[in-house]
C-alpha cells in the first residue's frame, strides 16, 4: 500500500516536547523498514501550528490523497496531523469515504474500523482541548504578568530581559540614546528618518545582538515602532485594559502624546528631512508661497546656494529675485543679534528669575495637593464603574472604554505626582534659556546647518523673504531688546522665560539648548547700549 509520510513541527508553546522534524522523519524511516507491505511514495515536512485550519503542505497533502496517489498516512503522532476540530473532521471524512484507507503512528495504534475511528476522533478532541486550555494558561499568565506591571516577551530596544527576575530592567548601554531620539522628536524639527540616521551613523546604535539575529542598525519601520509604543511612557496595554508598568520609562505619558501629534501633523508642520537648512520654513512675502532653495555653479566652476520663491502659484507670476545663501545667514545672525540680552539686563534677570523659581517651590506643595485628590478621585469613579458594571447598569463595551480612559488617567496622574516629586528648581534651566540668548550669534556661527535650522525655528516666527530682506518675529520668550527697553519689558521678559520653562514641552528643547551652548562662545551677543 502507498502512503505518504507527514512531519510536522510548530515553533510555538505546545511542541516543546515535540521532536524535530528530521528526528520524526529519521524515526519513522527506521519503524517503516519493519513493516511490510509499506511503500512511502512522499514525505511532506511543515513547521507550522495545527491548532487553526489552513497549512498548506497538509492541505495539499490530503489533495493527493482525493486524487488516489496514495491510500495511507504515516506520523509520529495523531496530533501531528490535527489540532482543530476542522482537519481532524476531514481526516475521519476521507476514511469513511474509503479514499484514506489507513493511518500508522510510532506512538499509536489505529484500525480503519468504527471503533479505530472513534478512539482516533477521541485522541483528536484531546488535543484540541490541550491546545485550547495551554492558549488559556499562557493568557492567564500573560494577564497576571501584567497586573503586577509587567511586559512578557522579549524588552524593547532600550530595554532588557533579567532572566533571573523575569522582569525588565534599564539597558544601560541603549536606554540614553533611545532618550535622547525621544528628545530629538520632542524638539519637532527632526524627522523620523533623520533621528534613524543620526542615532545609527553619529552614535552607533545597534540592536541587542542575540544567538541568530540582532546586533544590526534599527530599521525606520523600528523607529516608528518606537515612537508610537505606549511602553516607553510607563504604560502597559493588553487585552483592552491599560495597566502601569513598574519598569522606569522614557518619557511621561504627556511627552508621548505630544509625540503622536508630531507624527500625525500633515503638510509642511510637520519635521521633515531637507536638504538645505531653511526650505519649508521661509514664506515669500510677496504671493505667500514657500521659499526653496538650489545650488548654482558659475563658470569659474565655484558652487553658490540660492533661495528663492518656490513660484507654484498658477495664477501669479512672483517677481521676487534670488539670495544667496550667506546674505540670508548675515540676516538671520543680525536678528539674533537683537534678540540677545544686553549685559545690563542680564544679570537683574538673574536674580528676578532666581527668586521667581523659589517662590515656585512654594506653588509646588501646593500643587502636589491638588493632584494628590484628583488622583483619589480617579480611583473613586474606577471603583464607581466597576460597581455599575457589576449592576449592569452600563454595557461591556460603555465599561471597557471608560475603564481604560480612567486607567490612563491614574497612570498620567501617577507620573505627575512622581514628576512633581523630584521636580528640582526651575532656575537651572532658565540660566540655559538666558545663557542661550546671549550666545545664540556664535552658536549659529559655530555649529552645523541643522543645529543652524533648530536655531532658526526656536526663536523666530512668520519668516518672511521679500525683495532679499528676511522679515522674522521673535517667538517668546525671545524678544528684540530696544535701546529704551523699560522696566515693563524686564518683567515681561520674567514671566516668558518662567512660562516656557515650566512647559513639559520645552525641556528637550532646553536639552539641546543646553548643547548648543557649549559649541558658542558665550558673551558675543549684542552690548548695552
Amino acid at each position: 500500500m502507498k502512503y505518504f509520510l507527514y512531519c510536522r513541527r510548530s515553533s510555538e508553546d505546545e511542541d516543546r516536547q515535540v521532536l524535530s522534524i528530521h528526528s520524526q522523519r529519521h524515526e519513522m524511516e527506521r519503524l517503516v523498514s519493519t513493516w511490510r507491505e509499506v511503500e512511502i511514495v512522499a514525505t511532506f515536512e511543515e513547521s507550522m501550528s495545527a491548532k487553526a485550519p489552513g497549512r498548506p503542505v497538509f492541505d495539499d497533502m490530503l489533495r493527493r490523497i482525493e486524487r488516489r496517489e496514495a491510500e495511507g498516512i504515516i506520523a509520529w503522532h495523531p496530533d501531528r496531523l490535527a489540532r482543530n476540530s476542522v482537519d481532524g473532521g476531514r481526516i475521519i471524512y476521507l476514511l469513511d469515504g474509503t479514499l484514506l484507507k489507513d493511518l500508522r503512528f510510532a506512538t499509536f495504534t489505529f484500525e480503519n474500523n468504527p471503533q479505530g475511528k472513534f478512539m482516533l476522533s477521541i485522541i483528536f478532541g484531546y488535543s484540541k482541548y490541550y491546545v485550547d486550555s495551554l492558549s488559556e494558561n499562557v493568557k492567564r499568565g500573560y494577564r497576571a504578568k501584567y497586573e503586577r506591571g509587567w511586559r512578557p516577551g522579549v524588552a524593547p530596544l532600550g530595554y532588557l530581559n533579567d532572566m533571573a527576575t523575569k522582569t525588565i530592567a534599564q539597558d544601560p548601554e541603549r536606554f540614553p540614546l533611545v532618550r535622547r531620539m525621544w528628545e530629538l522628536m520632542l524638539t519637532g524639527a527632526y524627522a523620523p528618518s533623520r533621528i534613524r540616521e543620526i542615532a545609527t551613523k553619529e552614535w552607533g546604535l545597534r540592536t541587542v545582538k542575540r544567538k541568530r539575529i540582532g546586533g544590526a542598525p534599527i530599521s525606520l519601520s523600528a523607529v516608528y515602532r518606537m515612537l508610537t509604543n505606549p511602553f516607553y511612557a510607563g504604560v502597559l496595554e493588553w487585552g483592552g485594559r491599560t495597566y502601569p508598568g513598574k519598569h522606569k520609562p522614557v518619557i511621561s505619558l504627556e511627552e508621548f502624546n505630544q509625540v503622536q501629534q508630531l507624527l500625525g501633523r500633515p503638510g509642511p508642520a510637520r519635521a521633515k528631512h531637507h536638504e538645505f537648512s531653511y526650505t519649508g520654513m521661509i514664506r515669500c512675502g510677496e504671493c505667500g508661497f514657500s521659499v526653496t532653495a538650489e545650488d548654482k555653479q558659475n563658470r569659474h566652476g565655484s558652487r553658490y546656494t540660492y533661495y528663492h520663491c518656490s513660484r507654484r502659484r498658477p495664477d501669479y507670476r512672483c517677481r521676487q529675485p534670488y539670495v544667496r545663501a550667506e546674505d540670508l545667514e548675515g540676516q538671520i545672525a543680525r536678528f539674533l543679534e537683537e534678540i540677545a540680552i544686553p549685559d545690563r539686563i542680564h544679570t537683574w534677570l538673574l536674580t528676578k528669575l532666581e527668586r521667581a523659581a523659589g517662590d515656585q517651590d512654594r506653588d509646588r506643595e501646593a500643587q502636589l495637593a491638588s493632584v494628590e485628590r484628583t488622583f483619589e478621585s480617579v480611583a473613586r469613579e474606577l471603583d464607581t464603574l466597576t460597581k455599575l458594571r457589576l449592576r449592569d447598569l452600563v454595557t461591556d463595551e460603555e465599561f471597557l472604554r471608560q475603564r481604560q480612559e480612567l486607567e490612563r488617567n491614574r497612570i498620567q496622574l501617577t507620573q505627575s505626582l512622581d514628576r512633581i516629586r523630584s521636580d528640582k528648581s526651575w532656575f537651572e534651566p532658565a540660566r540655559t534659556l538666558v545663557s542661550f540668548s546671549r550666545s545664540a550669534v556664535s552658536t549659529f556661527e559655530a555649529c552645523d546647518p541643522r543645529s543652524k535650522r533648530f536655531i532658526l525655528e526656536t526663536v523666530g516666527s512668520n519668516l518672511l523673504l521679500v525683495d532679499r530682506k528676511l522679515s522674522v518675529d521673535a517667538k517668546k520668550p525671545f524678544r528684540r531688546w530696544a535701546r529704551t527697553a523699560g522696566m515693563s519689558n524686564w518683567l515681561g521678559a520674567v514671566e516668558d522665560v518662567r512660562t516656557f520653562v515650566l512647559n513639559p514641552a520645552s525641556q528637550p528643547i532646553l536639552t539641546r539648548m543646553r548643547e548648543l551652548v557649549q559649541v558658542g562662545k558665550p558673551g558675543r551677543g549684542r552690548k548695552a547700549a
